[in-house]
């Protein structure tokens, strides 16, 4: 993904030398997650996710078709993702089958739709003939690094916060009411998982499992981008707050051993455990102002009625 830039010999020592010592460039330990900035925009599913420098928004939206065949009772959940100039100029404009897009659209696809993260029954109108096809566009604004965990909160904040249009059935014609005419119906969300990603060093360059008890390999949370042209290995592990391990995703690299991966999936709870509060804080403050806003243009047509 990052295929056209390059770090200096110097710089990647450095970096790495700095890592020997326990630190990183922008003065986070090892184990720790960058602030995470949610916004939400006017519509229903519109929301940007900040993590340092990088940037993510998330578009949910849905139309009525037709579900898959041997799906019948169930509804549809598409992810699509888009890297453009915008992000970096290292991505080539145009360019929807780079690698990094393709495992990042693979890992959120299964960490909501294969987990049962979100009900997709729930999505089903008539069976086999008509169903809620929910699709979430991701784009990528700005590239410094963890675009996977970025793309699942933003993936899931979205879910969480989008509202179909009402629906009435008389036998198979369906009648979609507007948001003005009935209040829309939000999804049904099951669990939140949440993706963490760790990378992980291996200065002295062998073949070794990466073992925790070693100190020969390095293992961080949260990579910034200079720091993924650098790791030898990377781990992607999805929770929830129920302490569900929903996946684990290693993308070739290091082998390593289950004593690590153990490790690494109780340090991504109590990351997991922390956005997952603050989304669901975030969703109980917008819901009130929405529901202000609400009231206070019902009484100002009551008013002038």
């Amino acid at each position: 993904m990052a295929k056209d830039i390059e770090l200096s010999e110097s710089e990647s020592k450095f970096i790495l030398e700095a890592l020997r010592q326990n630190y990183r460039l922008d003065g986070r330990s090892f184990d720790q997650f960058r602030d995470v900035k949610i916004k939400f925009g006017k519509e229903y599913g519109d929301v940007s996710v900040e993590m340092g420098n990088t940037k993510v928004h998330c578009r949910i939206s849905c139309q009525i078709a037709q579900p898959y065949e041997d799906r019948p009772f169930e509804g549809l959940f598409v992810i699509s993702t888009e890297i453009s100039p915008i992000a970096g100029s290292q991505f080539e404009n145009g360019n929807i089958t780079g690698e990094d897009e393709v495992l990042c659209s693979r890992i959120i696809e299964k960490s909501v739709r294969r987990s049962g993260a979100l009900d997709v029954e729930g999505l089903c109108i008539v069976a086999g003939s008509k169903c809620w096809a929910v699709r979430a566009d991701v784009h990528f604004l700005d590239c410094d690094g963890g675009f996977i965990d970025a793309s699942c909160i933003a993936v899931m904040t979205g879910l969480m916060h989008f509202k179909k249009p009402d629906i009435t059935v008389h036998g198979e014609q369906i009648i979609v009411h507007p948001v003005n005419e009935r209040e829309p119906v939000p999804l049904g969300i099951l669990h939140i998982p949440i993706c963490v990603t760790f990378s992980f060093f291996n200065p002295q360059d062998t073949e070794e499992n990466i073992k925790g008890a070693t100190n020969s390999e390095i293992s961080i949370i949260d990579a910034t981008l200079k720091e993924e042209l650098l790791r030898d290995g990377v781990l992607t592990v999805t929770l929830n707050k129920n302490r569900e391990v929903v996946q684990v995703s290693k993308a070739g690299g290091l082998p390593m051993d289950a004593l690590m991966l153990m490790k690494c999936c109780h340090k991504a709870y109590a990351i997991i455990e922390k956005i997952t509060d603050q989304i669901l804080q975030l969703l109980k403050d917008d819901s009130k102002e929405r529901n202000k806003y609400a009231a206070m243009l019902t009484s100002e047509n009551a008013r002038e009625s």
